[in-house]
């Protein structure tokens, strides 16, 4: 027999089911019970609240932590599996929970539920958890801030098994917030045992878990692989069917699908549109696809530093894009043309916007700022199948009104760190707000609160008081007034030239069942089932 690496790979990833002999052998996963995940790349981090932690590690938070609550899943209307109803909640870690007459307070009942260390989670843990949240800084600061969860103060233990929320305001986000992996519940007596001098454990908790959650980390070799295994102990759900994930990093999207397309692998995310499409359309696989919910392929035009800085330059972008011909180079039609809407929008994100195709308009525009000039285009190497033809186009159609473009490309364990810098002219990114509401998708992208994803360092006070009056506001009418008119502002503005809303892509063997759409986009490996 020739040994091809194709035959190579194949025969390294099924090596996790080989036989192990003795005891081991009877006690090991068997194959049904064991699942292979091929991915682009993994975690970078153990930690989803620690700076830099790129997208894969909400993955390891969702599956090896638990939060007090979590989202309802509900049937996809396509079929294929659940997504989330974002206004429906029930209890993970919480057995139960009520709130107060005056709507200013949440107390929970926690639940029996055990760490994976064997210690009960208490309310001190949660508390402990929910502080460091609240406190850390960066992505998970921000992201608890968007609920209006904000001090240590808020977080009250009335008793072991009780824990109390006290609300600065009346926020419609702030229970749903409470669902998203970023307030997640640690060991609190394990991560300050571990932690030095470090008040919140940052170093430990990068590279250790210790949490009460469906899947314990059984290794972890980044850019290599992860593997999880189940925690039989678990008490926050239906014991999982899968006892052992393998999740491998093969940056090769051609043989990702050849392991998909052969039966050597379950299940895969991240391939390129065009594969998605191709498999679909065999029929040999599935492919579940969901619209991402709050999710936007964007063009982000640095406001602050640069060219950009000038409106008409952003609005010269925003007329030049080739929009349909990005849709279907990039993104093989899976996905919704932002471009080519009505002057006056909906109450809705996302929702196409009043800029198409028009190299005149945008070549007058150039032309009345001085002239064309050089400038860069940033994008996230984990996501070049879909940035790196998107980024061509845009650097052919800025040719033609005079602008030159330099595209430069940042390994995906980088790119968070790179974006904070608020430097770069122009960056390409998707972003998905977990929270499907128009105002929480401008407070992350948009707003003075200046979020890493503020990528453009966008800073507008008359924008950030319509964002706070819609988020805080009871009244309908005062809500929908205040959508439409912040993203009539945008819509002049352009901090960001919206391109695309992305389906969100998974294909997998037949045999898989139970797949769970999250608003973190990562797979759940709670509810999969392999036939």
């Amino acid at each position: 027999m020739t040994i091809t690496r194709r035959t190579a790979i194949a025969a390294g990833l099924s090596l996790p089911f080989a036989a192990r002999g003795g005891a081991a052998q009877a006690q090991a996963p068997s194959r049904s019970e064991t699942l292979l995940l091929v991915q682009e790349y993994g975690p970078n981090s153990l930690d989803m609240q620690g700076i830099g932690s790129s997208q894969p590690v909400n993955g390891v938070a969702l599956n090896c932590y638990d939060r007090l609550l979590r989202f309802k899943p509900v049937p996809i209307p396509g079929g294929g599996g659940n997504t989330i109803a974002m206004g429906e909640l029930e209890g993970e870690l919480a057995e139960s929970w009520q709130l107060a007459p005056d709507g200013m307070s949440c107390t929970f009942k926690l639940r029996d539920a055990t760490f994976h260390s064997g210690r009960k989670v208490t309310a001190k843990d949660v508390k402990w958890s929910l502080d460091r949240a609240v406190s850390i800084g960066g992505f998970a600061t921000t992201q608890m801030n968007a609920g209006s969860l904000e001090k240590p103060e808020q977080f009250v233990v009335v008793d072991d098994k009780t824990l109390r929320i006290d609300f600065i305001r009346k926020d419609k986000m702030t229970l749903p917030n409470l669902a998203v992996t970023i307030p997640f519940v640690f060991d609190s007596e394990l991560a300050i045992k571990n932690g030095g001098d470090d008040p919140w454990a940052k170093d430990y908790l990068k590279n250790n878990i210790a949490g009460s959650g469906a899947y314990k980390v059984e290794s972890w070799k980044p850019g290599v692989e992860t593997i999880y295994v189940r925690n039989d102990a678990w008490t926050c759900g239906k014991l999982p069917s899968l006892r052992r994930i393998i999740a491998r990093d093969i940056a090769s999207p051609s043989t990702r699908r050849a392991l998909i397309e052969r039966g050597d692998a379950d299940i895969s995310y991240g391939l390129p549109p065009k594969d998605f499409k191709d498999l679909a359309d065999a029929g040999k696989v599935n492919v579940v696809g969901v619209p991402i919910p709050n999710g936007v392929w964007g063009c982000y035009l640095n406001t602050q530093v640069g060219p950009f800085k000038d409106v008409r330059l952003r609005q010269a972008v925003a007329w030049v894009m080739p929009y349909e011909k990005m849709l279907q180079a990039s993104l093989f039609g899976r996905g919704v043309d932002m471009s080519g809407g009505p002057e006056t929008p909906k109450v809705a994100w996302p929702q196409a916007f009043p800029y198409k195709t028009d190299a005149a308009k945008a070549k007058a525009l150039v032309d009345a700022a001085g002239g064309g000039f050089s400038t860069t285009l940033l994008f996230d190497a984990g996501n070049a199948t879909v940035a790196e033809p998107m980024s061509v186009l845009i650097k052919e159609a800025l040719a033609t009104i005079g602008i030159n473009v330099e595209i430069s490309k940042v390994p995906g364990a980088n790119f968070r760190g790179e974006i904070q810098k608020k430097t770069n002219p122009m960056v390409l990114n998707r972003f998905a707000g977990w929270l499907d509401y128009p105002d929480y998708y401008l407070f992350w992208t948009m707003h003075g609160n200046n979020s890493i994803f503020n990528i453009a360092a966008y800073q507008n006070p008359a924008l950030d008081k319509l964002v706070d009056e819609a988020r805080f506001t009871a009244d309908k009418a005062v809500y929908d007034k205040s959508v439409v008119e912040f993203i009539k502002l945008v819509n002049v503005e352009v901090p960001m030239v919206p391109i695309a809303q992305p389906t969100h892509d998974v294909a997998m063997q037949k045999s898989i069942g139970g797949y769970q759409f999250q608003p973190c986009r990562e797979p759940d490996f709670r509810y999969l089932t392999k036939g």
